[in-house]
């Protein structure tokens, strides 16, 4: 009874320690999509363009400040120019400050309401005088620019643009990773495909091997057929662990790019069944170049352009400032009667900045971003005619995969009637094991140009799919709201 338990512990512990996880590509995709890195940092950088917009925004609503100094001393001589003379003043105060700011977005403007209360104690050696009491002093204050861009709208307009662009890096890299994840998910598959075919050549070395054996014993083959049979067996089991070992390592690749634990081991289960589909190029060209991202991204790097060349055009401009402000002041020695006989205080003061000569500065720098934005609109023209010949690549390669197919699947089973009817020579001694061998690997070479023909038509959808944002198999386009819709403000 102690060695059962013993086994069924043992047996359990094995099955824990070396169990598979099964994965289709739909699952490892929703793995990628929480762990892999590169879709991490995209995250994070989306994450900072969205608060970056946020903070912004916020500081465009009333601003609230208090500020405080509750003590102050002061002990000085100094010269007064009031009575040409020197003299001692010794000072001890406390003063707080509220401040309401508010910016004006339409004008660029900013209307400030400041209120600073403060009591002193101050004496003076000259007349040997002595002042104690409060003041208050409000005033409302709007200081306006002067013929200039208005920068507070420019400034959310650029942040706006970076995060509409960081949303399309996130969608885009989103795309690029199904790819990868596809690529490498079926490059496992593939090594899984040639580790079975491996094994089934060897199982097939193996009989061959035990009718070469069994005619030498009975003396009817001749003993070097049974060398040449032990070394075809020998060289297809060491192709076996070959295989096993590039499987292993294809593991820990894919592993590696969905931000899967390396110590998990995985097999993947694809549905590699093809039904081809009809493509119509005019409309793939004419969906991809109204939807692709990347011309979206094109178009804000130009108008990203277009500010720098707004914010050049202000370098060394004629400019001005309106400052207004407006208040009332007050001062007594009790606090409640602070305002008795209040002081209106008026200030108005317009100022212009006139540049006179910079040497050519300004229009140098001008002329620089005007061949930037004229740079970034090349840049459009090429990502459009790079859509184009891409979608054209991924059309032709479509068509061409699909005449692959069926060639490749009549070459499996012409391969697999060439070897069964060898085989039949061989156990009748008419072919000797290295020519049997020949149509072993034949077989299995035709066996896998059939699974990689698979892939890579599978593959080639997944790339039109993304080239042209249309997925052709479900005959719908593709839709990036899920993106958009979880990095909303």
């Amino acid at each position: 009874m102690k060695k059962i338990v013993l086994i069924v512990f043992t047996s359990c512990l094995f099955m824990g320690i070396y169990a598979q996880q099964g994965l289709t590509l739909e699952s490892a995709m929703a793995i990628a999509e929480e762990n892999s890195p590169s879709i991490k940092m995209t995250r994070l950088n989306l994450e900072r363009s969205r608060e970056n917009l946020n903070a912004q925004r916020a500081a465009l609503k009333s601003n609230f400040s208090l500020s405080i100094n509750p003590f102050s001393y002061t002990h000085n001589r100094e010269f007064n120019d009031l009575i040409s003379q020197w003299n001692t003043r010794e000072t001890t105060s406390s003063l707080g400050t509220f401040r309401i700011s508010q910016p004006i977005v339409a004008t660029d403007a900013t209307i400030s309401l400041t209120n600073t209360l403060s009591w002193q104690n101050s004496y003076s050696e000259y007349n040997d005088t002595r002042t104690k009491g409060f003041s208050n002093n409000l005033s409302l204050n709007i200081n306006q620019p002067l013929f200039t861009y208005n920068r507070t709208k420019l400034r959310i307009k650029e942040l706006e643009l970076a995060l509409e662009n960081s949303r399309l890096n996130y969608a885009i890299q989103r795309l690029s990773l199904e790819r990868q994840v596809a690529q490498y998910f079926y490059l496992v598959y593939q090594q899984q495909q040639s580790l079975i075919i491996e094994k089934e050549a060897y199982e097939n070395m193996k009989k061959s091997y035990e009718i070469i054996k069994n005619k030498v014993d009975a003396g009817l083959s001749a003993r070097e057929e049974l060398f040449q049979a032990e070394l075809n067996l020998a060289t297809s089991n060491s192709d076996v662990d070959n295989q096993r070992v590039s499987l292993e390592d294809a593991k820990d690749d894919f592993k590696l790019l969905i931000g899967m634990s390396l110590y998990d081991d995985v097999i993947v289960i694809p549905d590699i069944s093809v039904d081809t589909v009809d493509v119509d190029i005019a409309f793939a060209l004419d969906h991809g170049l109204k939807n692709r991202m990347e011309l979206r991204q094109r178009e804000i790097d130009i108008e990203n352009s277009e500010f720098s060349l707004i914010q050049t055009k202000a370098l060394n401009e004629f400019h001005g400032d309106l400052n207004l402000s407006v208040g009332l002041f007050g001062d007594n020695e009790n606090l409640g009667n602070i305002y008795a006989s209040p002081t209106d205080n008026q200030q108005v003061s317009l100022s212009f900045s006139i540049p006179l000569w910079d040497w050519g500065e300004r229009e140098s720098r001008i002329k620089a971003a005007e061949a930037s934005i004229e740079s970034q609109r090349i840049n459009y023209e090429q990502e459009e005619n790079d859509i184009i010949i891409n979608i054209r690549k991924v059309y032709r390669n479509l068509t061409n995969l699909k005449n692959q197919i069926e060639i490749a699947k009549q070459n499996v089973k012409n391969a697999q009637l060439t070897y069964e009817l060898n085989l039949e020579k061989y156990e009748n001694g008419d072919l000797t094991g290295m020519d049997l061998n020949i149509y072993q690997n034949q077989l299995s070479e035709k066996q896998l140009a059939l699974t990689n023909a698979l892939i890579s038509y599978k593959l080639e959808l997944l790339n039109l799919k993304i080239q042209t944002l249309y997925d052709f198999e479900a005959q719908q386009p593709v839709s990036t709201e899920n993106e958009n819709n979880n990095t909303e403000l």
